[in-house]
């Protein structure tokens, strides 16, 4: 299989890598981000740079003002912003957005999508349903009323909630079916709690009280649910990718220059061994990360569907993320206990990408599902 990027992937990339250059990381301490502190809003200058690279409509069509790429590219972009612990919701929108153009109503696409590319209007998503372990679908209901819908319930921990114009609200039908309904934030009828993640960023959990929903506003195609819930997930991959290699590029410049015995602790057997087994997970990270995303891009077939190759990325990422920051506090002795260290937030950010949409386990047991339904025989 051929890995290698087109040159319109390469090029966001380089796109992307040159507007974060100049961002620097989250974990540097100063007057206006302490460690510990919790984050009020999204880099809204940030954003608008985005905007201004076209790098907010790089997932859309020509017809919406974008680029026309693809998952990968997306997965790409966010892999640089992570690296920097980019404090942007590029991920929620990118792939809202991407959901409407495929499978939402033609107005509504009008009406959204190229706003999002010029960094007017931000979407988000509710993924976690009312506890953060059951499906997200399951915690709103949506029913009919008239020529519209009205939707109750719960989703918690929705990310950039209170800086979002729109979130996306996963919903089940009195039929069973599952819906997306993309609700303004400041709709009649929805209420926002503010909640803290582990990462000290600001979340909310979102309450719907007979929320009314244009039936232009409800996207109730087979499927899109779900492979908003794998693009979302690819890219929480793309995330924890981008944060690993971040803290190994960080582990290795300190070893290399801390010296004990005369020498730099880079050059003794059991240091090498450790860094040596992050860049091996980092590598099968990536594998199974671009799998994933070309399986999302493509539609291409298969014994399995998309959603394996997916569990088998947020495997990866889970378990990958968490040794190399593991490995990474370690090295750096005292300086990996410090919370005035970038390494903190990294790590803070770390924890937070391995338990998002489900840890490992979780995605074991559902590949384990997929196998068992799906007999490769």
């Amino acid at each position: 299989m051929d890995f290698t990027f087109t040159e319109e992937q390469q090029a966001a990339a380089e796109a992307a890598r040159a507007v974060f250059s100049g961002v620097a990381p989250d974990g540097v301490p100063s007057p206006a981000r302490t460690p510990g502190a919790v984050a009020e809003d999204l880099d809204r200058p940030l954003w608008a740079r985005l905007a201004d690279a076209d790098l907010l409509s790089l997932v859309l069509g020509p017809e919406h003002g974008g680029a026309g790429l693809d998952p990968i590219a997306l997965c790409l972009v966010l892999r640089e912003s992570a690296g920097v612990l980019a404090r942007i919701p590029l991920l929620e929108t990118s792939a809202v957005a991407m959901i409407v153009e495929r499978y939402g109503d033609r107005v509504l696409a009008t009406e959204l999508l190229p706003a999002v590319g010029r960094g007017e209007l931000v979407l988000t998503v509710g993924a976690n349903g009312r506890t953060g372990h059951d499906p997200a679908e399951l915690a709103v209901t949506a029913r009919r009323d008239g020529d519209g819908w009205l939707l109750d319930g719960v989703q918690t921990a929705v990310p950039w909630a209170c800086g979002a114009d729109r979130i996306a609200v996963p919903a089940t039908t009195d039929d069973g079916s599952a819906v997306l309904a993309l609700v303004p934030r400041d709709r009649d009828g929805t209420t926002l709690a503010d909640q803290v993640s582990t990462n000290g960023e600001l979340l909310a959990e979102l309450r719907l009280d007979s929320v009314r929903t244009g039936a232009h506003e409800l996207i109730t195609a087979d499927g899109a649910w779900e492979w908003l819930r794998a693009l979302l997930t690819a890219g929480t991959c793309a995330l924890a990718l981008g944060v690993g290699t971040a803290v190994l590029s960080m582990t290795s410049e300190y070893t290399g220059k801390r010296h004990q015995f005369g020498h730099p602790i880079a050059t003794f057997q059991a240091v090498a061994v450790q860094a040596a087994d992050r860049y091996i997970d980092l590598r099968a990270m990536e594998a199974t990360l671009w799998q994933a995303a070309w399986r999302l891009s493509t539609g291409a077939g298969g014994p399995l569907p998309a959603a394996a190759d997916v569990a088998v990325a947020k495997i990866w990422a889970s378990e990958g993320v968490r040794r190399v920051v593991q490995t990474a506090q370690h090295l750096h002795g005292g300086f990996g206990a410090d919370t005035d260290y970038p390494l903190h937030r990294y790590h803070a950010w770390a924890k937070h990408l391995e338990l998002s949409l489900g840890p490992a386990a979780a995605h074991e047991e559902a590949l384990g599902d997929l196998l068992a339904a799906h007999p490769l025989s």
